[in-house]
């Protein structure tokens, strides 16, 4: 192991004359006549750290091996650097090729690779600039995720990943079982599997959100939040669906739609203004190569007061906005990213948070607006992206809890403990969910799902 003053980042940091041994992969090598010039990378950074052989220092046969993907230890003195880019550079005095990369087989060579392509190695895309950039980002934001909650006094909860209960109500759920499935025990009275002999004797799924078990937690702990991994069995193949993704879901009790709004206003500008701080070479570079305007999108969400618009009121801007739609504007529709990103970028050129949606498109669990029509919905809409955040007030009233349940042919049986929740000491909560991946897409200007999380599980696909 390597101590953290040892990492390219640090000897970048230091002044010439400094003794230094640095430990990496090979991204590039270039000679001339008397010198070597090699450019090595620990994923400590985004810079290299220029290693400069003068020719003879190292046997010709061991400079050989110093190849694209080579993984090397070099020792040497830092000397000022006279090219752009570093103060400093190594002046290699020794070098143990740690591990060979052969040239004529090793895929991530030094010419430009393009993401699709790289989506089949994903065991080395992570040496490449674009993704050595996206996973320090994604660590930064995971980190600063915590930081927020935790500096607000919120208890982190781990919700289960093994769940009979489906949140959404939706139904596209992956299925868990230990049951042979060509041989799977039939029920007698009626038709279908017997799941008496199954692992935990009922159908069990992979989760697709903890906020259920979160509010358990919530009605004892006042302010909880979860992260972890959620899974949606939608046969959906495109660049914003993933079948494994991430989630941050806070609960909070004694919390009103009012407070659940302000909760993810300052959630999100803390997380873009602690990004842009510690991440600013990274975020260069998605601007450079990837999204040019990205630096400016994230400064206008981090210093922007959030717009509020009742769902019936964007609705009829829509309608009025003279503008011919992929999909139909009505009230009573889900609006979709063309919708969102009209009234964020063109009606009021700053994030808006929309609320009060109809209870028809909306889960069991949200509460009812004294309407009848609609219910205590927000939804967070950012420029250039449409929705980043949903959440909703919860449903506290048991009796007005079970008739949502019935309404939407949900077996209330499977929700025995949650409705407990409501007979025994019930209160006012909140809470939203933020796709972790979808921020990730949002702070990076990446455009695939695919490209933003280590190994990505869509249709067909689950290598590694």
């Amino acid at each position: 192991m390597i101590s953290a003053d040892q990492y390219i980042r640090s000897w970048l940091a230091k002044e010439p004359g400094a003794k230094a041994t640095v430990q990496g992969w090979v991204k590039t090598r270039r000679d001339s006549k008397d010198v070597h010039f090699v450019q090595i990378n620990d994923g400590s950074c985004f810079a290299d750290m220029q290693v400069v052989f003068d020719a003879g220092v190292v046997e010709a046969d061991a400079m050989a091996q110093v190849t694209t993907g080579a993984c090397v230890r070099v020792t040497g003195t830092l000397v000022a650097s006279p090219g752009k880019g570093q103060a400093v550079e190594l002046r290699g005095e020794s070098l143990e090729v740690v591990g060979t990369a052969p040239a004529e087989t090793y895929p991530m060579q030094k010419k430009k690779v393009n993401l699709e392509t790289l989506r089949e190695f994903q065991h080395f895309r992570a040496r490449s600039n674009t993704f050595g950039a996206v996973f320090r980002v994604r660590n930064a934001l995971a980190f600063a995720i915590h930081k927020f909650f935790q500096e607000h006094g919120f208890l982190y909860v781990h919700t289960p990943i093994l769940t009979t209960s489906d949140a959404e109500g939706a139904g596209a759920m992956f299925q868990v079982t230990t049951l042979d499935m060509m041989n799977a025990p039939r029920r007698v009275e009626t038709p279908g599997i017997d799941f008496q002999s199954d692992f935990f004797g009922k159908p069990a799924f992979l989760t697709v959100s903890g906020q259920l078990e979160g509010e358990i937690f919530a009605l004892a702990f006042t302010n909880v939040y979860t992260f972890g991994p959620t899974f949606r069995a939608e046969n959906s193949n495109t660049p914003r669906h993933l079948a494994e993704f991430w989630m941050i879901e806070p609960e909070m009790a004694f919390c009103e739609l009012a407070g659940n709004m302000k909760l993810a206003e300052s959630f999100l500008k803390y997380l873009i203004r602690d990004i842009r701080a510690n991440c600013a070479a990274d975020l260069e570079f998605f601007q450079k190569l990837y999204e040019p305007g990205l630096l400016d999108k994230l400064d206008n969400v981090a210093g922007s007061e959030f717009a509020h618009v009742p769902y019936t009121e964007a609705i009829s801007i829509l309608e009025k906005s003279g503008k011919t739609w992929e999909f139909p504007v009505f009230w009573g529709c889900d609006l979709q990213s063309e919708h969102e990103r009209y009234l964020t970028e063109e009606t009021f050129k700053r994030p808006v948070i929309v609320t009060d949606y109809p209870k028809k498109i909306k889960a069991f669990y949200m509460r009812a607006n004294e309407d009848g029509r609609t219910v205590r919905a927000m939804d967070v809409l950012a420029p250039g992206i449409g929705e980043i955040i949903g959440g909703s007030q919860r449903e506290e009233r048991h009796d007005v809890l079970v008739e949502r349940i019935r309404e939407q042919g949900l077996d209330e049986k499977h929700y025995w403990w949650y409705l407990d929740l409501r007979r025994y000491g019930s209160a006012p909560h909140s809470g939203f969910g933020l796709g972790f991946e979808r921020m990730m897409m949002y702070v990076t200007g990446m455009k695939n799902i695919r490209d933003v999380i280590p190994f990505p599980r869509t249709p067909g696909h689950a290598e590694f």
